[in-house]
């Protein structure tokens, strides 16, 4: 009998070997499994290290380096991003994750862009794009005598086309949009996500300058300047815009926000250009027609000795950083890249960006409070070495390969030193399913829970519990199945007296943690960071505007290049895995207090069938009215049966209770319109139906509404968008390292 995939002689939990089956081991014509986790690695280690052949080495010499990258990931002490992990050795060798595209003021440029957007995303990167070079709405075309749509515009084209690339299943695109703080457009790029369905595929941030930041500072106002001519072309209060910024990303994480002035004071080529954008979740600060290879040292690994004798092991961390600067260098040379421009670019900065993940671990197995200043100062450690490390390993390629091609002219040929392989060698990435992989906490990011629900395939729930947390309980003998569900519903060990005050300590959470700690650590590693570092800025549910305001600034006098936030429980279709946020709501007034009861059918209703088309088929929708307005709603899929017609018929018969109920048909409306499912549609007007749901909400605004109300409905109050279910699975999505993670499948938008 044929050895499953799944028996392995490597350390890895069962969680791991899920994402590994899903998403990364190679399957046969009819979709099974056909190789192990060990093969996978072996894969990945052999294709990598052929590249010393290039550079003169011998078989034997090839071997040797196959055995030392396989080594590093099989005792899961570094991974290499998701796209090497799952290309590497096949077909397909498209081994970057992140990319910048450039966006010039022209019609055949945008749309060269979105052409390129789309192989991109086909091969599985994101892609990152500032549009802030697009003349504002309303200006004029002098090719047509008519006026510009504008950037926000534009950009919908582009989250249309990402919405149409499946990507094979294995990774779906996300982007990132940049608009400059002195646009004239830039309220309505602030705004563009104040609806929750709209720009799904995007991350929003605002590039500001340090003038705007000192017009901030003084509340002055703030010139905005077209980018067409160069003129002004009005002012905006600046603490006003700032304010803003502060309100909307507490609604729903949007925008975030970067520092355009320091991002290219750390640029290492500016006579090569200058940078515009990010990549997706904003870590990686590229040129036009450049992307970046990425990796993460396993911090948890790093670490020997327990309790009070635990301290970091600094020769097996030197080690691992130069096999990593080593293994990274020499996917540069076997990716095979989308696009030309692609190529050149690349390589000839051949950037580069290793960077760790179980910081959180490592703290707890060292003792330490994540929120401590004791912390703060191990982040500065560890990355300082990571870095000075890093370079090293990167100065003795060069010695041996060379300098990357643009050396000559650079900051660093400028400063006198001695060259470098790689124009940049660090970067802090989100690390959401390489992480789970590696057995680890994800990126720099505290604990998200201690114990959480997990649900499997058949739907069950289990609880999850961090592993050094229930060594830890078990020997000191207060381990409990009834705690373990305690915690789980609480969402912290605080307040919990059978927990030793010890174990409470060091094992914080996510919002156990306060944003300003969470800024110190993040600025803590960018000190030593040559790109920048992706992590989340989490908020209580009860956080307010000020709260999101000051971290703002905060993460501007603390050096950082960006900053990302997220309130706890702001997007209504964020399904937690804890107790607290819902509790949040329920304080909040949010869950009704009073049952109702749904009114008797009468003999005779009236109504009209609508038909939409959906990514299952066709959907006939019917809406029944009696005296008192509408009372049932009937959905039937064109085709019967399956899950999408027994979906379409349970959303009819919850409809119908609530219009039965008296719950108005605009609250219906707020909580479909915008659900996404993996399958939208375009219907004969261009509209997109996001899925049977929201094809549902839109059939009753167009029947029960007014054609001037519906647009000027506000949909805020539903936000579903990409951070809810998971798109594979239907699991929880978190949100984790400025990224989308799905703790059930490994499901990432980002790695």
């Amino acid at each position: 009998m044929a050895r499953s995939w799944r028996e392995t002689a490597l350390q890895l939990s069962d969680n791991a070997l899920t994402v590994l089956g899903r998403r990364y081991l190679r399957r046969d014509a009819e979709g099974e499994v056909i190789e192990r986790p060990e093969e996978m690695f072996r894969r990945v280690a052999e294709n990598i290290a052929s590249a010393e052949a290039n550079y003169g080495a011998s078989e034997a010499e090839v071997a040797r380096v196959a055995d030392e990258f396989y080594g590093i990931m099989t005792r899961q002490e570094f991974m290499p991003n998701s796209p090497t992990l799952m290309n590497a050795g096949r077909e397909f060798q498209q081994l970057s994750a992140c990319f910048v595209l450039p966006v010039e003021d022209s019609m055949e440029s945008i749309f060269e862009a979105v052409k390129n957007t789309a192989m991109i995303h086909k091969s599985g990167g994101g892609t990152g794009f500032s549009f802030s070079r697009l003349r504002p709405a309303d200006d004029v075309v002098s090719s047509t005598r008519g006026v510009s749509s504008g950037p926000v515009s534009f950009m919908r084209v582009f989250d249309s086309a990402t919405e149409a690339i499946k990507q094979g299943g294995v990774r779906r695109g996300a982007n990132m949009a940049v608009l400059r703080v002195d646009h004239p457009d830039i309220m309505r790029f602030i705004e563009a996500k104040a609806d929750h369905s709209q720009l799904t595929n995007f991350n929003l941030s605002v590039g500001i300058t340090e003038a705007f930041m000192r017009a901030v500072q003084r509340g002055e106002q703030f010139a905005l300047i077209n980018p067409r001519t160069g003129d002004q072309t009005d002012t905006i209060d600046a603490r006003k815009t700032f304010r803003r910024m502060a309100e909307l990303a507490w609604a729903g994480g949007d925008p975030g926000v970067i520092f355009l002035n320091r991002i290219n004071a750390a640029n290492p080529t500016p006579q090569v250009g200058a940078i515009e954008a990010t990549n997706p979740c904003g870590e990686q600060p590229l040129l036009p027609f450049e992307s970046c290879n990425l990796g993460s040292i396993n911090l948890a690994k790093m670490v020997e000795g327990s309790g009070e004798s635990a301290r970091i092991n600094w020769d097996r961390l030197r080690t691992t950083v130069h096999s990593a600067v080593h293994f990274l260098d020499n996917v540069i040379d076997m990716n095979e890249l989308p696009l030309p421009e692609i190529a050149e670019m690349t390589r000839a900065n051949r950037k580069i960006g290793l960077g760790v993940m179980g910081f959180a671990d490592m703290l707890i197995l060292l003792g330490v409070p994540y929120n401590s200043q004791q912390a703060v100062h191990t982040a500065e450690q560890v990355m300082q070495f990571v870095r000075d490390e890093g370079r090293a390993a990167s100065r003795a390629l060069a010695q041996q390969r060379g300098p990357f091609p643009n050396w000559q002219g650079s900051v660093y040929q400028q400063a006198g030193e001695a060259p470098l392989r790689n124009a940049t060698v660090t970067t802090i990435a989100p690390t959401g399913t390489i992480s789970i992989i590696a057995g680890c906490s994800s990126g720099i990011e505290p604990l998200f829970a201690v114990v959480f629900t997990r649900h499997v395939l058949d739907r069950d729930e289990l609880l999850e519990v961090h592993p050094i947390f229930e060594r830890i309980a078990r020997e000191q003998g207060f381990f409990s199945p009834d705690l373990l569900k305690e915690i789980a519903a609480k969402g912290s060990l605080h307040g919990i007296e059978e927990i030793p005050a010890s174990v409470r300590e060091v094992f914080t959470t996510a919002h156990d943690v306060t944003p300003e700690w969470h800024v110190r650590i993040q600025a803590a590693f960018q000190e030593f960071t040559d790109n920048a570092v992706s992590k989340t800025v989490n908020f209580p549910n009860e956080a307010t505007v000020d709260d999101v305001e000051h971290v703002y600034r905060l993460a501007y006098e603390l050096g950082c290049k960006g900053v990302t936030i997220y309130r706890d429980g702001s997007r209504d279709e964020q399904v937690l895995t804890t107790g607290k946020t819902e509790r949040a709501r329920e304080d909040a007034g949010e869950v009704a207090a009073a049952p109702v009861t749904p009114r008797p059918r009468p003999a005779v209703v009236t109504g009209s069938t609508r038909m939409v088309r959906t990514g299952c088929g066709k959907l006939y929708v019917t809406i029944n009215q009696d005296e008192q307005g509408p009372f049932e709603l009937f959905a039937t899929m064109g085709k019967a049966g399956g899950c999408a017609a027994s979906q379409a018929e349970a959303i009819a018969r919850l409809v119908s209770l609530a219009f039965r109920c008296g719950i108005p048909a605009d609250d219906v409306i707020r909580q479909l319109r915008g659900i996404r499912c993996h399958q939208p549609a375009w219907e004969a007007g261009g509209e997109r139906i996001l899925s049977c749901a929201d094809a549902v909400a839109k059939v009753i605004e167009r029947t029960l509404m007014p054609e001037g109300e519906q647009l000027a409905m506000d949909f805020n109050g539903a936000a579903f968008g990409h951070a809810g279910a998971c798109p594979d699975c239907g699991g929880t999505l978190v949100h984790d390292g400025g990224c989308n993670v799905c703790r059930d499948c490994g499901y990432s938008q980002c790695d």
